[in-house]
């Protein structure tokens, strides 16, 4: 149930396993971090685990405590509320007794055993690789006696392991506190409790990850059980039995403070929060995805669990997560953090999980960074941080793309900005196989231009600020010169439409007329290319043929190559990752070009609200609370991919706020003390 407030998973829900196991929560600890299972608390993912912790924040994440099996007993009967799933049956089967799930404002579980509720309740501490987990009687006999049995282990979060691989152990035993060690190079990490522990090694052998089977990959794992944690729960104790699991020396008396600024930082979104349904619940999930980087800058987590920070999606998503959000410091060090990797005149696409240097193979990432630059600008008014920091990075980024770059990015005669080489998926229609690219897109990619015009006629205005005319003057001939080719060479005439790429793999006067999504940024971005009397037409065409309740098709049904499902082993998922399936995001510019497109129409924004309705109904149906990274392009709409995606929150909600509900950017923007983000927690 979606309610402005919180998302409760009702009882028959929980009780339903094929309901219970298929959605998911998510607690995160800003610094790329964070504990994620199933709401049955059954483990799907081999990502799943109630501590999985950023080693290098903020990725080289390993999963370390996996999940905490519970039993209770009461007046003599044993009751289990674990749920697990083995090759040969789902036992014990604890889905059965669980009353309740609550996302917000942390994740709470309350199980119904005979006479008793039992309440769960789980937080992450802000910055450090910590999760509390807290037991207690809420109702029923005065006390029952509660024992917990931690299933712990210490890998990649991309690997799965068994015992063959891991080994057993290490485990130094303290009053209230148990320290794992595993050596060759996994993280040591510590377990703190106020039970009694009784030392009782073993392995539980192979989990079955359901989704991982789905997905095409290994799903079986191995999980070191060290022996059991055991402890009576008194109704009415508020302290309760306390589990805390870090890689810290944090002891399990500290959760009372965690838990109360768990409960602060989501009352201070919320307090910050457009007045929306939808707009709060996304920018309660906006705050997610923003994580530390280099120290004290910032980057975002392009989505949970299993995607690290990427270019791209990180300037994408930084409106709707910082703009609109009042988040403005972390704008602020998200933008000082990038600069300092550009290289070529490009931003890197993504930062790799094991360490590897940044990967620098996108056509548009640094172009929707300067983007995001100016909408910092607009919203913030911090004219001196992008005047001394950020105006030569824009200057360098333009001069490297018109002299040429990396991958055959270069300015063509015409004006316009060519991409690609064989072999590579740069813009973000990007899925690749090892023989190939899917939607490869060689030559002028229609949004990419769009980038290209806005990125010039942006830094031609903040040039001419900063006093430099000459230079303002010569981006301002450039995006003339892009403008005119663009009409002439994207405008098809017979489709009534754009076309997706022209001079296809570099062949002058070719073009492909596919109807996909991209040609809504030569609208909806803030420097349109397209001209206006033709912005109608584009929107009705994408309306009628590329809209759906979970975001837009990649490509036009009875289109060649054509998808309707995303499913299937990673080779099939990738072949229609571009080609029908649908993508949330896009629901972003999509409301921003109708908006625009019908500016003088009564009614306008009522009707643009409708557009994102599809999206309140799934915060309760994959990723609770969240939206997730894309959609079967045809009914119901299955959503797949990454349960939590940061691109999919903050494009829906940037337009919501921006465009229908006109709440933002500031009137006047709020100052260059932009040092502060209103989101604070004593």
């Amino acid at each position: 149930m979606f309610s402005e407030s919180a998302i409760e998973i009702d009882t028959a829900t929980c009780g339903n396993l094929a309901e219970s196991r298929r959605l998911e929560w998510l607690a995160t600890n800003g610094c790329g971090g964070y504990a994620m299972a199933s709401v049955c608390q059954m483990l799907t993912r081999r990502y799943h685990g109630l501590l999985v912790a950023a080693v290098e924040p903020p990725v080289e994440r390993f999963v370390l405590l996996a999940k905490l099996d519970a039993t209770v007993s009461i007046d003599g009967l044993t009751y289990e509320l674990a749920t697990n799933d083995y090759p040969e049956a789902v036992v014990p089967q604890g889905f059965k007794l669980m009353e309740s799930f609550t996302a917000s404002p942390f994740p709470k579980w309350c199980w119904r055993a005979g006479k008793a509720l039992i309440e769960q309740t789980l937080c992450m501490v802000e910055g450090e690789d910590t999760t509390f987990i807290r037991y207690r009687l809420v109702d029923g006999p005065p006390a029952i006696t509660l024992t917990l049995r931690p299933l712990c282990t210490s890998r990649h979060f991309h690997k799965l392991a068994h015992l063959s691989e891991l080994g057993w152990a290490t485990v130094e035993e303290e009053p209230d506190r148990l320290v794992f060690h595993w050596g060759n190079g996994r993280p040591d990490w510590q377990l703190s409790h106020n039970g009694t522990f009784k030392s009782r090694a073993d392995w539980y052998y192979q989990f079955v990850l359901d989704e991982e089977r789905a997905r095409g990959y290994d799903c079986t794992q191995d999980l070191f059980m060290p022996g059991t944690i055991t402890a009576t729960l008194r109704r009415g104790d508020d302290t309760g039995v306390v589990v805390c699991a870090s890689t810290q020396d944090r002891p399990w008396r500290h959760a009372p403070r965690a838990f109360e600024r768990a409960a602060a930082r989501d009352a201070a979104i919320q307090a910050n929060s457009p007045d929306d349904p939808l707009a709060r619940a996304l920018a309660r999930s906006a705050a997610d995805f923003i994580v530390a980087r280099d120290g004290d800058l910032k980057t975002v987590i392009a989505g949970y669990p299993w995607f690290g920070d990427w270019g791209r999606d990180t300037f994408i998503s930084l409106p709707g997560l910082c703009l609109v959000t009042g988040r403005h410091a972390d704008a602020r060090g998200i933008l000082e953090a990038f600069a300092r990797y550009v290289d070529q005149g490009m931003i890197p696409n993504r930062f790799p999980d094991f360490g590897e240097p940044p990967a620098y193979n996108t056509a548009d990432a640094s172009l929707w960074y300067i983007a995001a630059i100016e909408r910092y600008l607009l919203y913030t008014g911090d004219w001196s941080f992008v005047k001394d920091h950020l105006l030569p990075v824009i200057g360098a980024i333009l001069e490297a793309h018109e002299r040429g770059t990396r991958h055959g990015i270069r300015l063509a005669q015409d004006g316009l900005l060519a991409a690609g080489e064989p072999g590579y998926a740069l813009t973000w229609m990007d899925a690749k196989l090892p023989d190939r690219a899917v939607t490869p897109r060689i030559g002028k990619p229609v949004e990419i231009n769009a980038l290209w015009f806005n990125a010039l006629e942006a830094a031609a205005g903040l040039f001419e600020r900063a006093g430099q005319a000459n230079r303002a003057e010569y981006w301002r001939r450039l995006a003339s010169q892009a403008r005119g080719s663009f009409a002439t060479r994207f405008w098809n005439e017979s489709k009534g439409y754009l076309n997706d790429v022209v001079d296809l793999n570099g062949s002058p006067e070719t073009f492909d007329d596919a109807l996909r999504p991209n040609q809504l940024l030569a609208i909806s971005l803030p420097h349109p290319i397209l001209d206006p009397n033709r912005w109608a037409a584009v929107v009705d065409v994408c309306e009628k043929q590329l809209w759906t309740p979970m975001g837009m098709r990649t490509l036009a049904p009875g289109s060649s190559g054509y998808r309707p499902r995303y499913e299937g082993d990673v080779v099939s998922r990738d072949e229609a990752y571009h080609q029908g399936t649908a993508w949330p995001w896009l629901l972003g510019p999509f409301v921003t070009a109708y908006m625009r497109a019908n500016a003088s129409r009564p009614g306008a924004a009522t009707d643009a609200r409708r557009f994102l309705s599809g999206l309140e109904s799934h915060l309760s149906q994959a990723g609770i609370g969240s939206i997730s990274e894309v959609a079967d392009a045809e009914p119901p709409h299955r959503p797949g991919g990454c349960p939590w995606q940061a691109w999919s929150v903050a494009e829906p909600l940037r337009a919501l706020c921006e465009d229908i509900l006109k709440t933002h950017p500031p009137r006047t923007p709020t100052g260059s003390s932009a040092a502060k983000s209103p989101i604070t927690v004593p």
